[in-house]
């Protein structure tokens, strides 16, 4: 019998889950998105995500090598248990890899989604195009800045997962020890997250406007309600001051955050991705941080990495999940 070719691969959020079937070079030969039950319960989650592996091994059309997912939440690596999913908390203690592996009779891993982010640009994005110029990625640090902000480290290939899966916790790093500290959802006050996701930057904002101040602001003109971080991204695009300053903020939480990061893990490529990300993208403020990065670096050592936005965009989880396929496989020779 033929070695399997093609792998399942799953990107399992919040809101949607995505299937896909991924050959060995990280090229998606298939794929599709449908959204969770709403306010489902275990069985209806569990159920849901069996029939949509089921039907994208059928849409494989022969054998898999295995399944890979990338879950919204922190996993332990051996078992692939879910703890404490933030987002999908009735799915907390189940064990993905028993489940499956018991379902479909190929082997199944399990991983944080931004984990597995690091792993697919390593592997299929930002790290491959690097290497393909000459310019091989050993240690590369992944920071997706969306909704909340993770991120996930791959160094020589493979996933660093630190003692219990849980590294890489960029987001909750301490960027502002101020008595004005913002509030983040972990309880904690001046999370990076607090300041540069995409809720911080709406709260942030909405904040600003309540203390009023802003009557000129193209920003106080919008629906208090209707304010959100494109808003402010949009705003920020026609040179508002607001928009700016708050925008300001995020860069400066933003290189505070990755200054620590290079000093603790030594990256030579930094990936942000995520929708924030691209809102910075599109301002040309990745120079901004970059140069802020380098101005606070220790050593010249320390400043040769790369800083880049993310090339796999909403199929950087997918693209994951099948590198941790393929990467265990051959591990196992």
């Amino acid at each position: 019998m033929s070695t399997p070719r093609v792998v399942v691969a799953m990107d399992w959020g919040g809101t949607w889950t995505r299937t896909s079937v991924i050959d060995r070079q990280g090229e998606i030969l298939w794929q599709m998105r449908e959204p969770n039950p709403r306010n489902g319960t275990k069985e209806e989650y569990l159920s849901n995500a069996e029939k949509l592996l089921a039907n994208a091994i059928e849409q494989a059309g022969g054998p898999v090598a295995g399944i890979g997912a990338a879950v919204a939440g922190p996993v332990e690596p051996t078992t692939g248990t879910f703890f404490q999913p933030p987002n999908l908390m009735v799915l907390n203690g189940v064990s993905f890899k028993a489940l499956w592996e018991e379902a479909f009779g190929v082997p199944v891993w399990v991983g944080n989604d931004a984990n597995l982010a690091a792993l697919g640009e390593h592997y299929f994005g930002a790290g491959k195009e690097s290497a393909d110029k000459g310019r091989p990625v050993k240690t590369l640090f992944y920071v997706t800045v969306s909704t909340g902000v993770g991120g996930g480290v791959v160094d020589k290939g493979s996933v660093f997962l630190g003692a219990n899966g849980l590294t890489a916790e960029i987001g909750h790093t301490l960027v502002d020890t101020s008595e004005a500290a913002l509030e983040c959802q972990c309880g904690r006050k001046g999370c990076l997250e607090a300041l540069a996701s995409g809720t911080g930057i709406e709260r942030i904002a909405r904040q600003r406007l309540a203390s009023g101040g802003f009557s000129g602001s193209a920003l106080a003109a919008i629906d208090a309600d209707l304010v959100d971080s494109e808003a402010v991204f949009t705003a920020a695009k026609q040179k508002d001051p607001l928009a700016l300053s708050i925008l300001d903020g995020a860069v400066t939480a933003l290189a505070i955050g990755l200054t620590n990061v290079l000093h603790l893990f030594n990256p030579d490529m930094i990936v942000l991705g995520g929708g924030v990300t691209q809102g910075l993208v599109k301002l040309d403020l990745l120079t901004q941080i970059d140069k802020q990065i380098r101005d606070r670096a220790m050593s010249e050592l320390h400043k040769e990495f790369q800083l880049t936005s993310a090339r796999l965009g909403d199929s950087v989880g997918l693209a994951g999940a099948a590198a941790l396929v393929w990467d265990q496989l051959e591990a196992a020779g």
